[in-house]
């Protein structure tokens, strides 16, 4: 059996607003309890140019302050208008998505997807290092670190048209490298490959055009600089111990 991963372990700051057809980011904290079915964009937990140059802080601008945002304010009017019970937890608007419309798994999975995101990172000095239990899972998957983080990026550079990528712990406590299009996530009840996630980027454009235009594989290269294996490692001893 796979394992859900708490959400208040996802859970941290970020700016503001995003792109409106790009709908749907919920907020792990704002997930767990959310005030009469309204969600809420936390702060980022670093500064807006923390990441850079890996990720800029015009491009933190516009992908947390305006996507994000835009995510967490279509699934408010969504839940508003009915389309799911006030009240409902962000986790179950995840693991629900395909009995609910469109608005809802789209807005719903682009706030956690991007709140997961978030937390994936750190600045590069803050960085930490795999466990040694990570580390010996992905070699045992993969056949070495150089082999994953390789095939990481392929999934993420093959992934047609925007989505994500994914490394997660499957129902057999195995780790996989699967993607999802849209906003959708291994969580859901739609999801093709489902399992806990423990990392995952973003593909869609952006997640990068600012800085990197059209070169996708070079963002994803890039991105390993500012990966939080400490938060990753912690992920992966949670999904086996749940």
């Amino acid at each position: 059996m796979f394992h859900k991963i708490a959400i208040a372990t996802l859970i941290a700051g970020l700016p503001a607003a995003v792109l409106a057809q790009d709908a749907a980011a919920p907020d792990a904290a704002a997930a767990e309890t959310p005030a009469e079915g309204e969600f809420a964009l936390a702060d980022l937990p670093y500064a807006a140019d923390a990441l850079a140059p890996v990720i800029s802080a015009e491009t933190m601008a516009l992908h947390h302050g305006k996507h994000h945002q835009a995510y967490v304010d279509n699934l408010n009017k969504a839940i508003a208008a009915g389309d799911a019970p006030a009240g409902t937890s962000l986790e179950d608007l995840v693991a629900q998505a395909g009995t609910f419309t469109p608005a809802i798994r789209n807005n719903a999975g682009g706030h956690w997807n991007h709140t997961f995101f978030w937390e994936s990172m750190a600045p590069a000095a803050e960085v930490g290092e795999m466990s040694p239990e990570l580390s010996e899972a992905i070699t045992e998957a993969f056949g070495s670190e150089e082999e994953f983080r390789t095939a990481f990026q392929q999934a993420g550079a093959g992934q047609f048209g925007s989505g994500w990528v994914w490394l997660i712990v499957d129902d057999q406590d195995q780790l996989q490298i699967t993607s999802t299009p849209n906003q959708d996530n291994p969580l859901m009840d739609v999801a093709e490959t489902k399992g806990t996630p423990i990392l995952g980027n973003d593909v869609w454009e952006h997640a990068y055009y600012l800085t990197y235009n059209n070169r996708r594989a070079e963002y994803l290269e890039a991105w390993w600089g500012v990966v939080d294996w400490d938060v990753v490692s912690e992920r992966h001893a949670a999904a086996l111990a749940d």
